[in-house]
């Protein structure tokens, strides 16, 4: 089930630390830029990771994927689109889009992510004030 209304789109620049010598951004940075969509995400639903974890919820990343479809360079302002792909359990799995002004498709990616205890460090279902949000 796709939950297109818990889609949220984030704006970057990108630094020239991100980038290679050719001024290309160097592909482990794709990471980060997948996290900043997926924590704007949670911003948005009035959430962040900091509370989350105040209240004992950490989400560690147990997969991530990312396909490049073209180069993004140094300055570009990129567009990361974080879509919920569908209602949480133990898992929480996106999907992402970056486009660059252009409206070029630079990657696709997807992460899963699940819900662990902070004092355990057991897994848990999604909490419900994360569910009570759909």
């Amino acid at each position: 089930m796709l939950i297109n209304m818990k889609n949220s789109t984030t704006i970057i620049r990108v630094r020239y630390g991100e980038t290679d010598q050719m001024g290309v951004v160097y592909h482990g940075n794709y990471a980060q830029y997948l996290e900043e969509g997926r924590t704007e995400w949670l911003r948005k639903l009035g959430l962040s990771y900091r509370w989350m974890e105040e209240n004992n919820v950490q989400l560690p990343v147990i997969n991530i994927n990312i396909d490049y479809k073209h180069p993004a360079y140094y300055d570009d302002v990129l567009s990361i689109t974080t879509s919920l792909k569908k209602i949480p359990t133990i898992r929480i799995e996106f999907d992402y889009e970056i486009h660059n002004e252009e409206n070029t498709l630079i990657a696709l990616g997807s992460t899963t992510l699940v819900f662990m205890n902070k004092v355990t460090k057991k897994l848990m279902k999604a909490p419900d004030y994360l569910l009570e949000k759909f």
